[in-house]
């Protein structure tokens, strides 16, 4: 049985060092046929350097050298591109998820045959109130939007099986959202109650993270898109009903209308909620833009395979 364990490297030189040789320890166990695959994301620190030198000490450990930096969820696909183990562990570097978590998932999987994925799921979701609290918003705003089952606070941390790999690898997307892709797959999956640590300031600010739930809401569903079409359905079945109150005011019972503030109040919030109609929609042509320019997902610009 062959193991592939898979990371990504960006600002990760402090943790390299301490991370592979946990990881390694832990994977000995199960195995002796270990391949270990690191992809440098355009990393500026010295974790590419930090990488080779621990290759030198194990044969096993294949560095994906990426021409520059193109995003976690790309880095990890193109890390999986480069997997060859019956079962691939995929998790990140920087010691927030335990590599001590292969051996559970193992035996996980090996107590249920039925299983292809067993993934991490945080018992308690870090960072301050207002993190945990938008957090839980953003997994109840997506459930709404999508029709994927997309579970919540889960790690990257996952033991995955051949099979379900290849699965993964067969979704062509340009503009990825990998967990998302990670559900969409199916087979049978179970997540493992485990506590993740807490390196410090996170590298995702709120822009990054806004950026992110719209990224994955518009990726995953169209229901934004019939959402707008209703909420146009409803302002004009409102706008009809103060037409015809007004109407009836003037001209039944002779009564002025007034209002300036009123009516200035109703232009803007109607051009508000045209131009954010018209932002969803752009955000979808954007997307098909992307798309249909049929870009590589990354570029690797050399693979160091140990000797």
């Amino acid at each position: 049985m062959k193991l592939s364990i898979v990371s990504t490297l960006y600002y990760s030189q402090n943790y390299l060092d301490e991370f592979c040789g946990r990881c390694i320890q832990i994977a000995q166990k199960i195995t002796d046929d270990i391949e270990f695959i690191l992809v440098n994301d355009g990393s500026p620190d010295q974790s590419l350097q930090e990488a080779l030198a621990i290759q030198q000490k194990h044969s096993f450990v294949t560095i994906v050298d990426l021409s520059r930096n193109f995003g976690h969820h790309r880095a990890i696909m193109t890390g999986l591109q480069q997997a060859t183990g019956d079962y691939i562990f995929l998790i990140d570097c920087d010691l927030e998820e335990s590599p001590e978590l292969l051996e559970a998932f193992y035996q996980k999987m090996q107590s249920d045959n039925s299983l292809d994925v067993v993934y991490g799921l945080q018992t308690k979701r870090k960072g301050n109130w207002f993190e945990r609290f938008s957090g839980r918003m953003f997994y109840k705003l997506l459930s709404v939007l999508t029709s994927v089952e997309y579970p919540s606070d889960t790690f990257t941390a996952r033991l995955m099986t051949r099979r379900y790999v290849q699965s993964v690898l067969r979704y062509p997307e340009k503009e990825l959202d990998i967990w998302g892709v990670f559900v969409l797959t199916g087979y049978n999956q179970a997540g493992v109650p485990a506590t993740k640590g807490f390196k410090g300031k996170s590298t995702y600010s709120f822009y990054k993270k806004l950026r992110m739930a719209v990224e994955i809401i518009t990726s995953l569903s169209h229901r934004p898109l019939y959402l707008t079409f209703l909420l146009g359905i409803f302002i004009t079945f409102i706008s009809l009903g103060i037409i015809a109150s007004l109407i009836y005011r003037k001209w039944i019972n002779n009564i002025d209308v007034e209002g300036w503030a009123s009516i200035l109040a109703s232009v803007w919030f109607l051009g508000g909620l045209v131009l954010m109609v018209l932002g969803v929609i752009a955000i979808y042509l954007s997307k098909i833009f992307l798309e249909i320019k049929n870009r590589p997902l990354t570029i690797v610009k050399e693979v160091y395979k140990g000797k």
